[in-house]
């Protein structure tokens, strides 16, 4: 997962402005109690930062993965 489809899954998961605030305010304790901003600051990968955020706001792990990926071209 690269910064981009961490950043489209965080929007089609939760919504821009709330996706936005969660990223920035949400402490999240498998990030070593750092926020997902934090976490990609200092080099955390991205799909690791995806997974804490979708653990800790109870998404279904049927979103989990393949989220942010660009829809195929037809």
């Amino acid at each position: 997962m690269t910064r981009s489809e961490f950043s489209r899954a965080v929007a089609d998961e939760f919504g821009e402005a709330y996706g936005r605030t969660l990223v920035r305010d949400l402490v999240l304790d498998p990030l070593g109690q750092r926020t997902a901003d934090q976490a990609l600051a200092s080099g955390t990968a991205p799909r690791d930062v995806w997974f804490a955020l979708c653990a800790a706001m109870d998404v279904p792990r049927e979103r989990w993965h393949g989220a942010g990926r660009p829809q195929p071209k037809r």
